[in-house]
């Protein structure tokens, strides 16, 4: 069986190969949904286009524009689930834009609105949750580094590898080389979860500054530039470790070690799309996730936990149950489970697919839904990331001919 990571390496080398490129299966197939998903994407991308007050074109959130900022890790997931519908220059020309927001002190920005302010935690610019989100930083590199790998522009990596350098060093980790959140003071973890006070040694964090270090590592070796062993220590110092996150009687890895120590279907999911999971682990995860179709996937979209679970700890309390990241119904992660959940049972992970595409066919791409409730409307990773997951499927396992 084929891991899903060697999967995307495949694919990102059938997909990369310029921006002027955008023929794929989705427009020779028949299949009018598809088709319809990736004119969808289109859309909601070139809708997404704002210029700043000094001309860079930015990536909003949301395919109107309303946002009026361009958040790192949004930009990274339309970027890598569907940058063949995005221009390179301008986009070479926003990662700039986001690193003259990086802090004297390493921390990337959290987003950096229209008008060039930098604002660096989840929440308002006058109304921070915490000083920083942990996974900036990360998913800065593995932005820069999934450009080079597209374009092979060294001299870009080349004039910002020490930025990058230092926007992980900026990341706290625990001496198991786990990314560290403190109960006694906590920063934002993962940005779609950021309204969640995950402490201790956190999966979904680590995982992102596994594969970030990584990334890195074979960009450096490229470019001939920074250190590429130790970034490699830093991802095998994690993978080593994260096993200590593992719930054997589950067959699930837990979110944290300290607050909200439960078990965390998009991370354990991302832990086989990042390639870090045994095959026992890999196919455990996968059996839980179809098994627990009822507790987690509504209209094939995936909850954050299990059942009516709800987390332990959050920043604030104004998200009652089932809303928003404490219990709605999300597409962002279908990029990583779909891909998972295929490689055992393709007829459940077409299944999802469908279900989530008529329902952003039927009622708009959401951020977010539980029953009737849907929150932001128009939400582009919603879109590139079910792009990807579809253009996943058609390409490596085919929906069976009825």
């Amino acid at each position: 069986m084929i891991r899903s990571r060697t999967l995307r390496t495949s694919l990102l080398a059938i997909f990369s190969i310029a921006a002027t490129t955008t023929a794929s299966r989705g427009e020779e197939s028949n299949d009018d949904s598809m088709v319809w998903l990736r004119e969808e994407t289109k859309r909601q991308i070139d809708g997404s286009r704002v210029q700043s007050n000094s001309g860079i074109w930015i990536q909003t959130p949301d395919g109107v524009g309303h946002y009026k900022a361009l958040w790192v890790r949004d930009f990274y997931y339309q970027y890598q689930y569907a940058g063949e519908f995005l221009d390179e220059a301008e986009c070479k020309a926003a990662m700039e834009y986001l690193f003259d927001g990086q802090r004297e002190d390493g921390c990337m920005p959290d987003r950096v609105r229209a008008d060039g302010v930098a604002v660096y935690s989840p929440g308002g610019l006058n109304d921070p949750m915490a000083d920083h989100a942990v996974d900036n930083g990360p998913f800065m590199a593995m932005l820069v580094c999934e450009y080079v790998r597209r374009t092979k522009d060294l001299d870009f990596f080349n004039s910002v590898e020490d930025k990058l350098k230092k926007g992980m060093d900026f990341i706290h980790r625990s001496e198991k080389g786990m990314v560290y959140n403190s109960p006694d003071d906590p920063q934002c973890v993962y940005g779609f979860t950021d309204i969640v006070t995950k402490t201790g040694n956190l999966l979904f964090s680590s995982l992102l500054y596994l594969k970030s270090c990584e990334d890195l590592a074979a960009c450096c070796e490229m470019s001939e530039v920074g250190n590429p062993d130790e970034y490699r220590r830093r991802a095998d110092l994690i993978r080593k470790n994260l096993p200590t996150l593992w719930n054997d009687e589950t067959g699930m890895f837990w979110a944290a070690d300290k607050d909200c120590k439960q078990l965390d279907i998009w991370g354990s999911a991302y832990a086989i799309d990042v390639g870090v999971t045994t095959d026992k682990q890999r196919d455990r995860i996968v059996d839980y996730l179809i098994k627990h179709e009822d507790d987690i996937v509504q209209r094939g979209q995936i909850r954050h936990l299990p059942g009516q679970e709800v987390w332990q700890r959050l920043f604030r309390d104004n998200y009652p149950p089932g809303t928003y990241q404490n219990g709605a119904y999300w597409a962002t992660p279908l990029a990583w489970i779909i891909p998972a959940v295929a490689q055992k049972n393709p007829e459940t992970a077409w299944k999802w697919l469908r279900d989530a595409i008529k329902d952003s066919r039927d009622n708009g791409m959401a951020e977010c839904i539980n029953g009737s409730d849907r929150k932001v409307p128009n939400f582009v990773v919603s879109a590139t990331n079910l792009h990807y997951a579809g253009r996943w499927l058609e390409e490596y396992a085919p929906e069976p001919t009825k």
